[in-house]
């Protein structure tokens, strides 16, 4: 056995695994909830959020997740593999207390990932992971396996004592509040792969599989999609959804962007402070986002410079594989 070679990890004795089935969602957000405790201190997710990715579009549940159960039929551990766009980039999630099923689940997740890559006729895979910067051993066992950190991210929250004002339009800005119609939504896909080309962890969609995405998304409504158009051209978006409702009664900012022509112009500060606006008179006790600290735009000094503050930390993990 040569200097670097691994020793395959195996589960524990009485262990066993099999995929995920819808039925499973209220155990496994059990176990997830209490990871999550365990690591941050609160449950991190919600039940609904649970169902949906186990059933969720471009997820096939009998080879891209793995439920592993304990001795006394209770979920142990939980892992994901799922390709994105041509399947050259394969994000990858795994959860579990236990040292020894967490090693083992992230050996079926690089093994799916690879041939994920190989099915889809690619000589190489991108596999990415999204982990919190206080996870210690799950950040060693993906140094284990050759990952470097690729960039980190912030979880930004601003509180809402009472209602805000509206922002003033900046000039020649109009806004298109709601995508309900195919061409607003063409325009809004658009504009997003625009904005958020070439960052990391973003692979593009069809425009089928971003519709089908956002239609089965629980947690979002078309009304919560906000376009600005300058002399007719859509040139930033804000993405909202209801992730933090059920527990923290706060607003959610999915994703902002405001195409390169266009930054600089005061267009992301609209859209972040109309947001505001618009949770507080809602009733909400804040508005949360996140934001990617290597962002080409310097993002984080933007949401601090709106009253933002960070709260959570996470670290986007990369490895490189061949599939040959």
């Amino acid at each position: 056995m040569s200097p670097t070679a691994r020793i395959a990890a195996t589960l524990p004795r009485g262990h066993t695994v099999r995929p995920p089935e819808p039925s499973d969602a209220e155990a496994l957000f059990d176990m997830l909830a209490a990871y999550n405790t365990a690591m941050v201190g609160f449950a991190d997710c919600t039940l609904e959020e649970t169902a949906y990715c186990i059933d969720g579009p471009g997820f096939e549940r009998t080879t891209d997740g793995w439920l592993v159960l304990a001795e006394n039929g209770l979920p142990a551990g939980y892992a994901t593999a799922l390709g994105k766009g041509n399947r050259e980039v394969v994000g990858i999630e795994v959860a579990s207390q236990d040292p020894e099923v967490a090693a083992w689940l992230v050996e079926q997740a690089m093994g799916r990932a690879r041939e994920i890559g190989r099915q889809s006729g690619n000589t190489e895979v991108t596999v990415d992971a999204f982990v919190y910067r206080v996870d210690e051993p799950l950040r060693a066992l993906l140094c284990d396996h050759d990952f470097t950190t690729g960039t980190t991210y912030h979880r930004m929250r601003i509180d809402h004592p009472g209602p805000l004002a509206s922002p003033e339009l900046p000039a020649g800005v109009v806004v298109r509040r709601g995508a309900f119609d195919d061409a607003t939504r063409s325009a809004a896909h658009e504009t997003i792969n625009e904005c958020f080309r070439g960052q990391f962890g973003w692979v593009e969609q069809s425009h089928e599989e971003w519709l089908e995405a956002f239609e089965r998304l629980p947690i979002f409504e078309w009304s919560q999609l906000t376009v600005l158009e300058v002399d007719g051209r859509a040139v930033a978006i804000r993405e909202c959804t209801d992730a933090y409702v059920e527990a923290d009664n706060c607003g959610h900012i999915g994703m902002l962007g405001v195409v390169e022509d266009y930054r600089g112009r005061g267009l992301a500060k609209f859209l972040l402070r109309d947001a505001f606006a618009l949770d507080a008179a809602a009733g909400r006790a804040g508005t949360i986002l996140l934001v990617d600290t290597n962002n080409p735009t310097p993002a984080l000094d933007l949401y601090l410079s709106v009253g933002m503050n960070p709260s959570l930390v996470f670290d986007g993990w990369r490895r490189v594989l061949p599939v040959t």
